[in-house]
Formats: C-alpha cells, structure tokens, sequence
C-alpha cells in the first residue's frame, strides 16, 4: 500500500517527504506547467528528495512512440528511480513495449476500461492509472473499474501495479485501497485531510483540557 503525491511543486514535495509517509510522485505536463520552470530540472529535483527505489512520473509528449522514446532517454538519464508515464493510446503503448523490454519502468495514464488495462499489461506496464474522479464525471464508476481491474488481474496473476489517480477527496483514497489499488496518488490537499477526523480532533481537545488539569492539582 503506496502514497504518491501528483504534483510539480518541489517545495510542498520536501515538507511531506518528511512525513516519511510518501513513496513517489507522479507528474504531468499541466503540473509542469502551473510550475513555470524546466521540466528536466523539475523532474531532477523530485528525483533527488527519493531513494533508488522510489517512483517518480515523469510523462512523455508526442505523436509517435518514436517521439516518446526519444523525450523518455532524457528522463531516464536522471536517475533509476524515473517511471517513464506515457498515454493509453496505440503510439503510447507501443511506446511502453519498447522501453519496458529495456526493463524501464512505465505508468500508463488515462486509463478507463479494463481492456485498457489488459493491453497495458500486456506491453509490459510496471503501473497502470485508472482515473478515478474523470469516471465520476462522466458518469463511470471510477471505483468499481478498479475493482474490475483488480479481478481480471488477480485471476490472470498479472503483477502490473494499478495507480488509482485523480484522487478528488479523502474517501476516494479508502474506497480505492478497498477495491484493490496498490498505489494511490493525490493532491498534496487531499493528502493533509487524511490526518484530519472530527472525533481525533475532540479527543485532543479533551487530552489537552484534562493536562493542564492535571498540571494545575
């Protein structure tokens, strides 16, 4: 059971690290974007934050696997922790045959059946992100395509990882465990809420109240 952070802001990445709670993080070209900086140093930034064994995202654009190959060579050169993430598309997952052979890790993104799923298996995906809060608007079980997913691969011993992503709220990260992801990745918002619970939050209260009792006898 896996936390990833989907964001580009190395500043808010280094205060969660500290938690010791976040094993990876995924990113995208709007993330980068919203960063305003170069996406090479970007990605060498996050990369330093992690061990070896960590995963860092880091996604490739272009209309041709040929294309995202070539991009993918100057992420991989940072560091063995890069996952190469590419589209679920026929060019993306070709993409990932040819660098997963290479034994480079690949997360295929958009995905939103199980036969995307299945064919992201087969060209060798090391992660596959089922969206969740996209379903949800339109009007697709995000959750119960995990869950799918999870079934089709268990009774096929396929061992790729499913990413639940476009986490939207703190109960998606619960349903989605449930369901059988293996990783989820989330806003650094969202990440916060999960300490968070009304109960947690009175009982502290009254810890606190009955201390300085205790301090003032």
């Amino acid at each position: 059971m896996r936390i990833f952070l989907d964001t580009s802001d190395v500043d808010v990445i280094r205060q969660h690290c500290e938690t010791g709670l976040i094993d990876g993080v995924t990113t995208n070209p709007t993330l980068m974007m919203q960063a305003g900086r170069n996406p090479i140093e970007v990605i060498k930034d996050i990369s330093n934050l992690f061990p070896q064994d960590a995963s860092i995202s880091a996604e490739v654009v272009g209309d041709t696997a040929e294309a995202m190959v070539l991009q993918a060579k100057d992420y991989q050169d940072i560091s063995t922790n890069i996952t190469i993430k590419v589209p679920c598309s026929a060019e993306g997952l070709k993409a990932c045959k040819i660098l997963s052979d290479k034994d480079i890790p690949i997360n295929v993104t958009l995905i939103f059946s199980v036969e995307q799923a299945i064919l992201s298996a087969k060209a060798g995906a090391t992660y596959i992100s089922p969206f969740i809060g996209r379903c949800e608007d339109n009007d697709m079980d995000g959750i119960d395509l995990i869950r799918s997913i999870r079934k089709v691969y268990k009774i096929n011993n396929i061992t790729t990882n499913i990413l639940a992503a476009s986490i939207r709220n703190v109960g998606h990260v619960g349903r989605a465990f449930r369901a059988g992801a293996d990783v989820v990745t989330l806003p650094p918002s969202v990440f916060q809420e999960m300490y968070k619970h009304d109960l947690t939050d009175q009982g502290l209260a009254q810890f606190d109240e009955d201390w300085k009792k205790v301090n003032h006898t």
